[in-house]
């Protein structure tokens, strides 16, 4: 068999997200050990070079897993309403780590710089407008921030 030389992917910003959050719904702990919880987004702006626009409150926010040892992994979903009329539909599979006591600051509202910790994500996005087809052709990761009173998103799409 040969192999062929693949290209390296390249990454190209959609548009960053300003999320602002409500309160945390705590569900408790599970069985397994984790903690189950509910942060919705009661707000927020996307802004990028072809889409600007709104976070929809009241369909997004993000359902979390919390393990024993402070990490996280995030079904974060969101409804967005751009300002040319599209709507679109975010899904992100979101995993959070870092050193403990950063976590633990996180953990406590503290604002912690995200060079401290790690929150990525994969990402699908769906639209029924038709000049934004290449959205739901797309592959999407996330780096991502939190803040006491919201989250950051920067998505890019793999070229």
């Amino acid at each position: 068999m040969t192999t062929t030389p693949l290209p390296p992917p390249q990454l190209r910003l959609v548009f960053h997200i300003d999320a602002v959050i409500g309160t945390p719904v705590d569900l408790g702990q599970s069985a397994d050990g984790r903690r189950r919880r509910i942060v919705p987004h009661v707000g927020g702006t996307f802004t990028g070079p072809e889409l600007t626009g709104n976070v929809v409150p009241g369909i997004s926010g993000d359902w979390q897993t919390i393990n024993p040892d402070g990490s996280s992994v995030g079904d974060i979903r969101m409804g967005l309403h751009a300002t040319s009329g599209a709507n679109l539909y975010l899904q992100m599979r979101a995993v959070r780590h870092g050193p403990p006591e950063v976590l633990a600051r996180l953990a406590a509202g503290a604002d912690v710089d995200a060079s401290e910790y790690v929150f990525r994500a994969s990402a699908q996005i769906e639209t029924a407008h038709p000049d934004l087809n290449w959205l739901n052709l797309g592959v999407f990761t996330v780096v991502a921030g939190r803040q006491p009173n919201g989250a950051s998103y920067a998505v890019y799409i793999v070229e």
